[in-house]
């Protein structure tokens, strides 16, 4: 697969094309994708049909990104298409794909079309990786789109990962931050704990695993949406089942800590912070394997059942320790029985695990590089 380091290659027009699905998961990686590019001296519109989780994800927008309503066009006056992005299986209208044929018949050059897939560890992804897909009708017959596949190995497209992270990481003061969001209270330290899921099976037992006393005290911070409702609910249920007296001790083992939606930088300096991170879907867990934390994923539940071997594909490559792969199981409802009890131990074991997965992440080139190389080669 050829790469081309991005500063040789000229400034393009990227239109990079999302359907939110969650508002987190597709939009999170576009707009990564789309500053990312911007950052490299690219030119990105980034058309969505929901661009209101921009405005706590990225508050401040991107130099070089300019978002644009799904469905609009760029003016006659604008610059032509030089790479097409297709993100996660949306389809582009066919009025723009005309217009951008119309643009070739005046004389421009034919984009270049990415089909970006989804993330997977399984054994298929390479041979897929960098295929073509003739474009057999439409305005656009006879072009061609290429499968795009982020992935773990060299023989993928790679995960995002922008200039400068693990300096930024480095320099990220964690005793700072916990003492800024209420970490300085006397009495044993507690482990930190991200929560950002949809509703684990497991939850409950999680929860009632920290209040028990049988661990470090545990101080959760629970992201916005559907894991804050999702603790609520399992905390409900704990109350039912052993009553609100019993309840009522619990923080003394199990501080809640319900947190505001953040921009994106925040969210990593939430991960780094950390002795556990629990992440759901495909941006938060590439972030997760950078801050090099434990962590436990949460993987969209399909009804088909694919997510089991997806699953356990990206532990394979992970080379999970049996504890932490039993606990993957049981967290996402693919295993019956208890989860096992994190101590500080496993948490070590878990760790090195995660920082080994991370070293080789880093010996491969990352996703915009490969790609800037890939669309070259195309041209």
């Amino acid at each position: 697969m050829s790469t081309l380091p991005s500063h040789h290659v000229p400034p393009w027009q990227w239109d990079v094309f999302c359907c939110v699905i969650d508002n987190f998961g597709d939009i999170g990686v576009c707009w990564r994708l789309a500053s990312q590019l911007a950052a490299a001296g690219q030119r990105v519109r980034l058309w969505v049909d929901d661009a209101s989780a921009l405005a706590w994800m990225a508050p401040g927008g991107a130099a070089g990104v300019e978002v644009r309503s799904w469905g609009a066009f760029p003016a006659a006056n604008e610059p032509p298409s030089d790479v097409l992005v297709e993100a996660f299986g949306c389809e582009i209208a066919p009025d723009f794909i005309a217009a951008c044929e119309d643009r070739v018949s005046a004389g421009a050059k034919k984009p270049v079309w990415i089909n970006l897939e989804y993330l997977s560890a399984e054994s298929w992804v390479p041979r897929h990786h960098g295929l073509p897909s003739p474009v057999l009708h439409g305005p656009a017959a006879g072009w061609t789109k290429w499968f795009y596949y982020p992935g773990f190995g060299k023989d993928t497209g790679g995960l995002l990962r922008e200039r400068g992270l693990m300096d930024r990481m480095q320099a990220f003061d964690r005793g700072a931050w916990r003492r800024q969001h209420g970490g300085d209270a006397p009495g044993q330290e507690p482990r930190w704990v991200s929560l950002f899921c949809y509703e684990p099976p497991a939850l409950g037992d999680w929860l009632q695993q920290c209040a028990s006393g049988a661990t470090a005290p545990t101080c959760l911070l629970v992201t916005p949406g559907r894991a804050q409702r999702a603790v609520q609910v399992a905390m409900q249920e704990i109350s039912n089942e052993i009553g609100l007296q019993r309840l009522s001790g619990m923080p003394e083992q199990l501080h809640i800590l319900n947190m505001d939606a953040r921009p994106q930088p925040a969210y990593d300096e939430l991960l780094w912070a950390c002795d556990l991170n629990f992440v759901r879907g495909e941006d938060s867990l590439v972030r997760a394997l950078w801050a090099g934390q434990p962590l436990v994923w949460h993987i969209y539940p399909q009804d088909d059942g694919a997510h089991g071997p997806k699953l356990d594909a990206f532990l394979d490559w992970l080379q999970a320790p049996p504890s932490l792969r039993h606990f993957h199981r049981v967290w996402n409802g693919l295993a019956p029985g208890k989860l096992p009890v994190v101590d500080a131990a496993l948490l070590q074991n878990w760790g090195t695990c995660v920082r080994a997965a991370r070293e080789r992440l880093l010996a491969q080139n990352d996703l915009l590089t490969q790609l800037l190389g890939f669309c070259a080669s195309k041209r």
